[in-house]
């Protein structure tokens, strides 16, 4: 397992991280605790939730195993968590106001049994609460030894800058992470949020690397997803971004590639698609989210395929987002460009 720093922050995180939503839901709670057996023994550290997982039961279903593995084992954990979406029904029980990320903060230090998480992230933007407002509380618990480091997610370029701006102007924790939705068939971000990270110094935590089971290699063009898997189950995830008229043949040629590396490299679609996001610029670590240990096992063998520079060529290509409009199209380029001459 490859290590990284979480951001500009001095704390090292593995590569790939397990992404826990499906606990409680998908995943019942034994699974989930081989899940994470499998994830430490493989040299996994970081280790993501979120209060709103099922209602609280994933945070639940991780403090039951952290309590119940040696100290060692929970030595090793990194422990992300978020806070920002429902958690009742009062008018308070969501956003990233003091009064809900205080509660929140506490209730998932409870649910999760420790006295403090590493990484503790404003899972979405909230347009009613002064981002200020947010900042300090996230500051006020760093000092507080409630968490380690404020980190953001689904946030815009934009908004990345301003948090950024804010904190360091107030002297306050300035976040290191940024977590997205990224992938082959997922790469907007690049336009703006991945260099507003990477001029700060954020690390990017990419969650549906493989855009929703379109990157797992169960589908081609003549067959519609089937069976025991999120899109088998609910043929209407993500259909609508990747099979629609505009995206179709796109996602279609992306899939071909991913295939014929695969092939080539003696590896699964998965581990291809988990390692071209690993050579992305500023990403610290992965997450995965499997509904099955076998889906884990498969996935962390990304963490010993590295992509020659052909390979990733080819895959940059085909996936290429290809924005024509200005500012991002080739008249952006030249005007966001400048040649350095040999003369003065």
């Amino acid at each position: 397992m490859e290590y990284r720093t979480l951001g500009r922050s001095g704390c090292s995180v593995s590569a790939l991280s397990l992404g826990t939503m499906t606990f409680g839901a998908e995943t019942a709670e034994p699974d989930a605790h081989e899940q994470l057996d499998v994830f430490v023994e493989a040299g996994g550290t970081l280790v993501d939730t979120a209060d709103v997982y099922s209602a609280g039961s994933a945070e639940e279903i991780i403090g039951r195993w952290l309590a119940s593995r040696p100290a060692d084992v929970r030595d090793r954990v990194v422990l992300a968590t978020k806070g920002r979406f429902p958690m009742g029904d009062e008018p308070n029980a969501l956003g990233n106001s003091r009064r809900h990320l205080r509660r929140a903060l506490d209730a998932s230090l409870r649910r999760l049994g420790v006295d403090h998480v590493d990484l503790y992230q404003l899972h979405a933007w909230d347009p009613h609460t002064p981002l200020e407002e947010s900042l300090r509380f996230l500051d006020d618990a760093v000092t507080a030894g409630k968490m380690g480091y404020p980190g953001l997610s689904n946030f815009t370029g934009w908004q990345v800058q301003r948090a950024v701006d804010l904190a360091e102007r107030d002297h306050l924790a300035v976040p290191v992470t940024l977590q997205p939705s990224y992938s082959l068939l997922v790469r907007g971000i690049e336009f703006e949020v991945v260099p507003a990270c990477e001029y700060n110094g954020l690390g990017l935590l990419p969650w549906g690397p493989l855009a929703g089971g379109w990157l797992s290699g169960k589908y081609t063009r003549d067959q519609r997803p089937t069976g025991a898997t999120r899109l088998g189950e609910d043929p209407g995830r993500g259909m609508e971004a990747y099979d629609r008229v505009g995206t179709r043949e796109r996602t279609w040629d992306v899939l071909a590639a991913v295939q014929d590396v695969a092939e080539a490299r003696g590896a699964s679609m998965p581990q291809v698609a988990l390692a071209w996001l690993l050579t992305r610029p500023a990403v610290s670590s992965v997450i995965l989210g499997a509904r099955t240990t076998e889906q884990l096992r498969g996935n962390l063998g990304a963490a010993g395929l590295v992509l020659d520079p052909q390979e990733v060529a080819r895959l940059d290509d085909v996936s290429d987002p290809a924005a024509a409009d200005y500012p991002y199209g080739e008249v952006g380029l030249e005007q966001r460009s400048r040649a350095l001459s040999g003369s003065p």
